[in-house]
């Protein structure tokens, strides 16, 4: 079954290796190459791999230069490169360039390697042509190996119904047996961590692209893709990605580099696929739909996991050249769209109106227009007291089915000015801080009429996850007086962030402290069985206030 479905994709991967081959001036015998390329794709890189890979580079060339994004479990420096023409020595030069950052990541889940080969690859000939292309009006990052402590487990057993490569590859979680792809929100590994502090917070790139490998349906396009999904984030960020800015990429993809894509998905029902194609859910703890929330654009990539290693590799390499391309086209009015996504963040936040609110709950809807997956047919055999087995077949066939990725707020309350918390809990202003939300406090006490949470249930998850027993509420607003005393933390939502601010601290967030614990102590009082009143309350309208910034 295996070599029937290399089979299938053996055109692509040898077009796409032609049109690779092409593209770079060097020769392979002239300029350093990735495990991936030197095994003839049979192997992926380790870490002492990636490290001499990227000295090599900054050995062959100055534009190009390497800081550390963090510091993982394990202890091994996960390393962040900067490419620029020329590469700036900090942020700071960039104050009075014109030049927009963009960031590439790969490997955050290590079983998914082909990221990390593609992203080296990218990196490698970009600075290496006469002319080096993009950086003109770009400064590009590449973390290229995220994970690196599950990239060192690497095994043949590890990820064993993806086609390759054979020699193995690493483990979904790092060093603390956490996802970094659920670590969005509640940031409790050192490379989430890393990735707002070094990169989100000093960089500011105005796109962010993850890159992994599918799991699940079908389908002959080695590339797929996604943008942000949650609608709490400025939506014209999403709009603009949805409508105008993958489907030129995907038609650039198509065209420049011959290399089918489409939006990433799977079947809602192996059984029917006619009943649609979907993606994740919209929760900010998937990076991408973070960096939604944080008013900026990601793609999430995922490449197909049972094409062969060499096609995926060689998509995602295409991939991310045809996003380069666009961003290189399109620089200025992405600029000017992050720009316009933050003043209207903080303008909001200055006197927020009845319609100005916040999304706890969802209708997900399909796009007006259907997407067109290039798949097979599908035998199915019922099984008694389980599933049915879903099996392809060598039938191919086109499936023009609903896109079901338009999440729409189903239930909203309003947005407040200001969030108080009069608790001195050192882990919540660290969480704040660490996102980057200016979180002020109280100099002097003051009376004040807030909207309480009053909480009727709680319930918590039975099984872990991610190291949680993960909370859902229930409860009732009401609006009451009430006198915080000095020291009583304020986040105000007219902030850049501020719709992360919010996300956080909603007690009904789908993805808040409430859900992950931070607030378990606090809930339900000492020698009592009731729930009591949540400890955040909302400041719905402006009120001059005597306060301080928390550093």
């Amino acid at each position: 079954m295996k070599q029937r479905k290399n089979n299938l994709y053996m055109p692509l991967a040898l077009t796409l290796f032609l049109l690779f081959s092409i593209s770079t001036i060097e020769s392979s015998e002239q300029k350093p190459l990735t495990i991936a390329e030197s095994s003839n794709f049979t192997a992926t890189s380790r870490y002492t791999d990636v490290i001499g890979f990227i000295r090599e580079l900054q050995q062959l060339n100055s534009m190009i230069r390497v800081e550390t994004l963090c510091i993982s479990p394990e202890g091994r420096e996960v390393p962040l490169l900067i490419l620029g023409n020329p590469v700036p020595s900090s942020p700071l030069d960039l104050k009075y360039d014109k030049r927009a950052v963009v960031y590439i990541q790969a490997n955050i889940h290590a079983g998914e390697v082909e990221g990390k080969e593609a992203a080296l690859m990218v990196a490698r000939d970009i600075i290496l042509k006469e002319k080096p292309p993009y950086l003109d009006k770009l400064v590009i990052l590449i973390a290229p190996i995220f994970n690196a402590d599950g990239n060192e487990k690497i095994s043949t057993s590890n990820r064993r119904n993806q086609v390759g490569p054979k020699k193995g590859v690493g483990v979904r979680y790092n060093g603390q047996n956490l996802d970094l792809n659920r670590d969005g929100m509640k940031l409790e590994s050192p490379e989430v961590q890393g990735l707002v502090r070094n990169v989100l917070m000093r960089w500011d790139p105005v796109l962010l692209i993850d890159c992994h490998t599918t799991n699940g349906s079908f389908h002959k396009e080695p590339v797929t893709y996604i943008w942000p999904l949650n609608p709490n984030g400025d939506v014209s960020i999403i709009h603009y990605m949805r409508e105008k800015m993958m489907p030129s990429i995907n038609k650039n993809l198509r065209e420049k580099y011959n290399t089918l894509s489409v939006p990433y998905g799977n079947f809602m029902d192996f059984r029917n696929p006619e009943k649609g194609w979907r993606p994740s859910g919209p929760q900010p703890r998937y990076i991408t739909n973070y960096i939604g929330l944080r008013n900026r654009l990601a793609i999430l990539n995922e490449n197909y996991s049972y094409a062969d290693y060499k096609t995926r590799v060689l998509g995602c390499y295409n991939f991310l050249l045809s996003i380069l391309d666009y961003c290189h086209i399109n620089k200025d009015e992405i600029l000017q769209l992050v720009k316009k996504a933050d003043q209207k963040t903080i303008q909001r936040g200055l006197n927020p109106s009845e319609a100005d609110s916040f999304a706890l709950t969802y209708d997900l809807q399909p796009l007006k227009e259907p997407v067109k997956i290039l798949g097979w047919e599908m035998d199915i055999t019922p099984r008694e007291g389980d599933r049915p087995r879903v099996k392809k077949t060598e039938r191919e066939k086109t499936y023009t089915v609903p896109y079901f990725c338009d999440f729409i707020p189903k239930k909203s309350i309003r947005l407040p000015y200001a969030y108080f918390i009069p608790l001195a809990e050192p882990k919540i202003v660290k969480k704040l801080l660490q996102h980057g939300i200016t979180v002020e406090k109280l100099t002097e006490p003051i009376t004040l009429e807030v909207e309480s949470f009053k909480l009727k249930e709680i319930k918590s998850a039975e099984r872990l996850y991610q190291g949680h027993h993960m909370n859902s509420v229930t409860g009732e607003y009401a609006l009451e007086k009430r006198e915080f005393p000095r020291g009583t933390l304020i986040i105000r939502t007219a902030q850049p962030l501020g719709n992360v601010a919010a996300y956080l601290l909603e007690p009904e967030s789908d993805d808040g402290l409430v859900v992950w614990n931070f607030f378990d102590r606090y809930l339900v009082p000492q020698w009592r069985r009731e729930p009591q009143t949540c400890p955040v309350y909302k400041l719905l309208v402006p009120v001059n206030i005597v306060k301080e910034t928390v550093r």
